[in-house]
């Protein structure tokens, strides 16, 4: 492992050995592969990348419940540079989306630069060296990394949140949330309580429904269920796109602007919401003949106010006797059962499809910017960021799929991608210009998060229901509330005057690059 002979701590101790890198890259999916993709693209080959797991993927390797699949065209759920012409159907199972970035990761060499079963612990910013001081934790212990840049590719989605139901740990049964899926328990046969009607559950529930004995749905706000327009890719069709990429191209192409013009109008503007609407009413009644739990499953809020959700077999699954919707709060949980209403139902199994916790990306590393100044303390009144991408205050460091880049409506790989382009003409920036580092100026980044949240408040989804786009404090710290276009046009060149460089240190020795396994 390369090494350089840092400076003294200023308490008179010995220099410390450390290891050395240009990038250090936290998380292996889509993001963090697309960073280092794009690194080696233009020869620089001096970046780790940590990954907690055994195995590349991030999000398509860690949900791994029944019946998880993409909720975007396929074609459209991939890198730009790399298509795959072998989707099995319209809209990919999650096995196919982690082979997918398995291969990526092998056609682009990167799995060299990996190092599994690491995970960061935190990062503090040495104005002196300007350099980041990360402490890691490896295979074989704690081990510190000095970087001179740090992109937490971590994504947003990746702590599942949990709610603490009084006496949940009081229960007899099999507690797991939907993204840490309990293979091993099986479910024939069993009474089950599922928490939750998000985009997990909406896949899942169909899944389980032919095994349980008995299902009890715990829903808070019914959601807009559309059917799904999915299909099979005939082997002929995959064919074609090998022998022709062109073509597949242009399919991707249209499934963009189609997402642009008809989707993304119907999540912000009511009258394409009405449509919308009136579909999803007519979807429910031809699968729900049961007109107790149809008024039940019917949404009191604008179509678009949460995320938009498709399934072909979800309504008719509840339908059966043996399903139920209980729309009462949960009181409590029982040793034996859950308690809503005031009406105990016994269950073997409670099944937590609550979502994931939007705020852990300010809190999952430890990072202290400037002056020792902790993100999680400026964080504390609202995640933001500069273009979703850097923080005043934290040179070097860049968020990929960081606040406000998430959409309603296309794929987040696109929206990756133009981050993974802004930050690299950003590295390029301090290199050319000999600087220590690059940060937003504060006043750039609050007039852009002003902007931002202006169009967020006039926008359906801060008007018409509650919903996961939105923190504690009420402030959407998730959606992009724009086209896509719009931010490939934002995104796509580096701004000067938006920007601050930080000096480069004196008399800190020439790094020494770490070395690739």
């Amino acid at each position: 492992m390369a090494t350089a002979q840092l400076s003294s701590n200023g308490n008179g101790a010995a220099p410390r050995t450390e290891e050395r890198v240009g990038t250090l890259i936290i998380g292996s999916g889509f993001s963090g592969l697309g960073m280092g993709i794009k690194l080696r693209s233009r020869g620089d080959e001096d970046f780790v990348i940590v990954e907690k797991a055994d195995s590349v993927a991030g999000t398509w390797r860690e949900n791994t419940y029944p019946g998880c699949a993409c909720d975007v065209p396929s074609h459209m759920y991939s890198f730009s540079f790399e298509p795959n012409p072998d989707w099995s159907q319209m809209y990919a199972p999650q096995h196919e989306i982690r082979e997918y970035l398995e291969r990526v990761t092998d056609k682009y060499d990167i799995r060299r630069h990996i190092r599994f079963h690491t995970k960061a612990v935190a990062a503090h910013w040495d104005a002196d060296a300007a350099l980041w001081r990360c402490r890691l934790e490896g295979p074989d212990g704690p081990y510190e990394i000095a970087a001179q840049f740090v992109v937490s590719a971590i994504g947003g989605l990746h702590i599942p949140s949990k709610p603490r139901f009084p006496g949940i740990e009081d229960f007899e049964g099999e507690v797991f949330h939907s993204a840490e899926w309990n293979h091993d328990y099986e479910l024939d046969g069993k009474r089950v309580a599922v928490i939750g009607t998000g985009a997990s559950a909406i896949q899942f529930v169909p899944e389980i429904m032919p095994k349980v004995a008995r299902l009890d749905l715990y829903q808070r706000t019914a959601p807009w269920v559309l059917p799904k327009v999915d299909r099979h890719i005939r082997p002929s069709e995959r064919k074609l796109y090998r022998r022709f990429p062109a073509l597949q191209r242009a399919y991707r192409w249209a499934i963009y602007w189609l997402l642009e013009l008809v989707v993304l109008n119907a999540v912000k503007g009511e009258r394409f919401g009405r449509i919308f609407e009136a579909m999803g009413r007519r979807h429910l009644a031809r699968q729900v003949s049961d007109p107790v739990k149809r008024e039940k499953l019917t949404p009191h809020f604008e179509f678009g106010c949460k995320r938009l959700l498709m399934s072909n077999d979800y309504y008719r699954s509840l339908d059966q006797p043996k399903a139920d919707v209980i729309t009462e709060p949960i009181e409590r949980v029982t040793p034996k059962g859950v308690v809503a209403g005031g009406v105990e139902r016994e269950v073997d199994a409670i099944i937590l499809a609550t979502g994931f916790d939007v705020e852990a990306m300010g809190s999952a590393v430890e990072i202290r910017g400037v002056g020792g100044r902790l993100l999680a303390d400026d964080w504390a009144d609202g995640i933001e960021a500069h273009r979703g991408t850097l923080v005043a205050g934290y040179p070097n460091l860049f968020f990929l799929m960081g606040p406000n880049t998430g959409l309603g409506h296309n794929s987040v790989v696109f929206m990756a991608e133009y981050q993974i382009e802004l930050a690299d003409q950003a590295m390029r920036a301090v290199r050319e210009r000999g600087a220590g580092g690059i940060a937003p100026k504060p006043s750039a980044q609050d007039a852009y998060n002003r902007r931002l949240q202006k169009h967020l408040a006039r926008a359906v989804w801060s008007r018409s229901c509650s919903n996961w786009y939105v923190d504690s404090r009420g402030r959407n710290i998730t959606l992009w509330p724009h086209s896509t276009w719009r931010w490939a046009l934002e995104m796509s060149r580096l701004r000067p005057s938006e920007y601050e460089l930080h000096p480069a240190p004196a008399n800190v020795p020439e790094r020494v690059p770490a070395e690739v396994a």
